[in-house]
């Protein structure tokens, strides 16, 4: 009969090749464990459970008041497929977005206030809903492609999309708030990870490398280089301290369209070639995780959680690029 006390597990951010093993053999990782865990996690991929976050209950869609402008989804959920010839925006557009992510930011800073333990994620929809509002914008998210709420509020291992319900947050939990703002006939988009109450410290130091890895991205915005600059500094960031990156999702272009044909890989893709251009607008939201990138999702068809469980944060700004390099729009 076995001990479990001695058994030995393979942790959640395994070690590099070339480094010891972790089951203390002291051989290196990759003449040791490491064919029988690529083998471990092929046998997981995206079909392993999720360990935590549960759905609760989703309340009736909320009501924008009619004087609010409207994007083209807002009635049918369907977006127009018409995308404009170029990612460059007209100085007019550039000035309204300025307002607009301004506008997102100070949304964002006035829902996080009221995160705590014991809040659901259903009452921080209802706060950023009445925000948009008192600022004469429609929140984006709503309806578009069907989204119930006003918001995503992704917990622990949700990676993105989820949908806010009548969970409340509990003391430990981390939380990634999306705001996306439809304001002067454009779209300003940004979203930040935060603590409720006391965290352990990989959910620290998970919370601190993305944001690092998100001014990082940004820091690599430079007029006349391809936008895959944008991954690469990311991914050795992430990789450098042992993290995932997940490739699911992505940055992309925005401005009139929430979402324009633009992507912005968050690891380094040799097929992002296009080259950024002064007057794009697009964002940066890497989402990074404790674990590996694999994904799966719920089948509300929304909600993306790591596949192995692990804990998963997300920063994110809309920026412009500029003669001289990048600015960011998502300030309040």
């Amino acid at each position: 009969m076995t001990d479990v006390s001695t058994v030995r597990v393979a942790p959640a951010v395994l070690p590099k090749p070339n480094d010891p093993c972790w089951c203390g053999s002291g051989t290196k990782y990759k003449k040791c464990h490491r064919g029988a865990d690529a083998v471990e996690a092929r046998k997981r991929g995206p079909e392993a459970p999720s360990r935590g976050i549960r759905p609760g209950v989703i309340s009736p869609m909320r009501t924008v008041p009619a004087h609010i402008p409207r994007p083209d989804y807002a009635v049918s959920g369907r977006p127009g497929r018409f995308f404009p010839p170029s990612e460059v925006k007209s100085p007019d557009v550039i000035a309204r977005m300025r307002r607009a992510c301004k506008a997102a930011a100070e949304v964002m800073n006035a829902t996080a206030a009221h995160v705590r333990p014991g809040i659901t994620t259903d009452e921080l929809d209802a706060i950023a809903h009445e925000e948009y509002i008192r600022r004469g914008g429609y929140p984006s998210p709503l309806n578009y492609h069907g989204f119930p709420k006003s918001l995503c509020t992704s917990i622990n291992e949700v990676i993105c999309h989820g949908i806010p319900d009548s969970r409340p947050l509990e003391e430990g939990d981390i939380i990634n708030l999306d705001i996306t703002i439809y304001l002067e006939g454009v779209h300003g988009d940004c979203s930040a990870t935060y603590f409720v109450g006391k965290v352990d410290p990989d959910s620290e130091r998970l919370v601190q490398v993305t944001r690092e890895c998100l001014m990082l991205g940004i820091e690599a915005v430079k007029p006349g280089r391809p936008i895959n600059d944008i991954g690469r500094a990311i991914e050795a960031h992430a990789t450098k301290h042992r993290m995932g990156v997940v490739r699911a999702y992505c940055g992309h272009g925005i401005g009139e369209r929430f979402h324009s044909s633009l992507q912005i890989p968050h690891h380094f893709d040799p097929e992002a070639k296009t080259i950024m251009e002064p007057g794009m607008t697009f964002t940066i939201e890497p989402m990074i995780t404790l674990g590996h990138w694999h994904h799966r999702t719920w089948d509300d068809g929304w909600t993306a959680v790591t596949a192995d469980g692990s804990r998963t944060a997300q920063f994110e700004h809309t920026i412009l690029v500029t003669d001289q390099g990048v600015e960011i729009l998502t300030v309040a």
